[in-house]
Formats: structure tokens, C-alpha cells, sequence
């Protein structure tokens, strides 16, 4: 469990920073709050937990799928695709002996 939790962390903050770290602030604020009897506190720590795991959410739904097949690039035009190519010959060095 130790080496898999700094991993997790990591990829997420790595993702998106910001909706983490509001994340975790939210997460703070409502465990002070709470432990605090301070309900104030621990309303605005789950609002803002709230709101970013939402935002987060959203926004997952929001990115388009990864297309599994990897798409074709084409360097030449289509219009020049139907003519032909003119044949590249590579000169020989005239050896000296």
C-alpha cells in the first residue's frame, strides 16, 4: 500500500494540478473543520472537495476518446497523387585508378 499511494498522488497531480489541489485542500479543510466542531469550516472543505470532483468529472466526460488506429499521414497532395513521380537517379562517382 506505501508504494502504491505515491504513485496514485503523482499521476493525478500530474494530470491535473489544480482541480488536485483543490481537492486536497477541501479534503483538509472539511478534516479540521470536523475534528473542530467547527461546521463552517467542514461545510466549505466539502464544497470545495465537492466542486473540483465534480469539475474533474466533467471534464473526463468532456475529453474525446483515443482512437485505437493510428492515422495515416499523406505528404503529398491529392491533386499531384495522379500524376506519376519522376524517377530520382543518383549519380555514380567515376572511380580514379
Amino acid at each position: 500500500m506505501n508504494a502504491v499511494l505515491p504513485r496514485f498522488l503523482k499521476s493525478a497531480y500530474r494530470r491535473d494540478p489544480i482541480v488536485s489541489v483543490l481537492m486536497t485542500v477541501g479534503a483538509v479543510d472539511a478534516l479540521i473543520g470536523g475534528m473542530n466542531d467547527s461546521w463552517s469550516l467542514f461545510a466549505v472543505g466539502l464544497g470545495t472537495a465537492g466542486i473540483s470532483l465534480a469539475f474533474k468529472l466533467w471534464r473526463m466526460q468532456q475529453r474525446r476518446p483515443i482512437l485505437d488506429e493510428p492515422v495515416a499521414q499523406t505528404y503529398l497532395l491529392s491533386q499531384s497523387s495522379n500524376s506519376t513521380l519522376p524517377i530520382l537517379t543518383v549519380p555514380k562517382k567515376k572511380s580514379s585508378r
